[in-house]
């Protein structure tokens, strides 16, 4: 599917200077030649005038796309507000939602630590005529220490304990499981 592309007009027919073809037939050859060649580049599977050219190893597997998909950080690495405010608080509101217990208040404050005093990060929350815990961090860190306190509605904790010292990788779940374990551990939220 040519099309002349040169205008129709009778200077194009006068002979060019080697004398064997006018200026407008070199200017189609020339134009023939050009889409020829960006026609083999372009898409070289099309020249059926000889073999197909298959450029890739057929032992090769297929080559990673430019536009690859970031794969997305897992939550325990996201920043600490981030985990708790977005993950962790509203996670453990739906674990102790499902068991049939109600939620008065959650929330993340860097205040002082129940019983010990000391400045840190603390998860309070008051289960509806159940219990209130504390859930405390010592630094903007999942990984940092932690300890939990615990007591009955409308009192004030009196012990404070060591929360995940053993375990390596903290992971949301297992957060949340071990809340869980510990109230129900003190029969606050079923039984053992």
């Amino acid at each position: 599917m040519e099309e002349n592309l040169e205008p129709n007009n009778d200077s194009n027919n006068e002979i060019s200077e080697n004398g064997n073809k006018s200026i407008s037939e070199e200017a189609k050859d020339s134009t023939s030649e050009k889409l020829i060649k960006m026609n083999k580049n372009n898409d070289k599977s099309q020249d059926s005038s000889g073999p197909k050219i298959n450029l890739k190893n057929e032992n090769e597997t297929p080559s990673k796309t430019i536009n690859k998909i970031k794969k997305e950080l897992p939550v325990e690495k996201k920043p600490f507000q981030e985990f708790i405010n977005i993950h962790l608080i509203p996670a453990l509101t739906e674990e102790i939602n499902q068991r049939g217990l109600e939620i008065n208040n959650i929330n993340l404050t860097n205040t002082n630590r129940p019983i010990a005093g000391d400045k840190c990060w603390v998860i309070n929350c008051e289960i509806k005529n159940t219990c209130n815990f504390w859930l405390s961090f010592e630094r903007d860190d999942i990984s940092s220490s932690k300890s939990i306190s615990l007591s009955k509605p409308n009192q004030k904790p009196s012990i404070i304990e060591s929360f995940l010292i053993d375990e390596k990788r903290i992971t949301l779940k297992l957060i949340i499981s071990r809340v869980l374990q510990r109230l129900n551990g003190q029969k606050l939220i079923g039984v053992n």
